[in-house]
């Protein structure tokens, strides 16, 4: 976890501090990034240079696309920085994306010990909190 963030990413964190219980953070935190971000299945290759950048402050100040793992990278530390997720709540998970397209997604545990998907970047196509990117689905 970096130590510095962009002061509006410390303002979402501490709006997620406030919240009640795990689900509602959750929930909070994936409205903010699908707002802020968005995947498009060509563009992953067309931009795959940016598919390397690490700093948070970068990432954080674009909207619009941004590849899967780094938008799990920074949805990964609103979740750790309202205090509600730890590292071991989050488990990153991969698939193909029409069967040939590496794609990352997270499972994110409940107060429940169940897990649930979440896939930012696959929102815009369509598909609900709780689903992810696979096959032509």
């Amino acid at each position: 976890m970096p130590e510095k963030l962009p002061e509006e990413m410390e303002s979402v964190i501490e709006e997620l501090r406030g919240v009640i219980g795990k689900e509602e953070c959750l929930r909070r935190a994936y409205e903010t990034m699908i707002q802020r971000y968005r995947g498009y299945r060509f563009r992953t290759y067309w931009r795959f240079g940016e598919a390397f950048e690490t700093d948070v402050e970068k990432l954080w100040q674009k909207t619009g696309f941004l590849h899967c793992h780094n938008m799990n990278y920074l949805f990964r530390i609103l979740l750790v920085k309202s205090g509600w997720f730890g590292d071991d709540d989050i488990k990153l998970k991969y698939s193909l994306v029409w069967y040939i397209s590496p794609h990352q997604y997270l499972q994110i545990k409940l107060d429940d010990n169940s897990f649930i998907n979440v896939d930012i970047w696959n929102h815009n196509y369509g598909k609900k909190f709780g689903d992810y990117a696979r096959g032509f689905h």
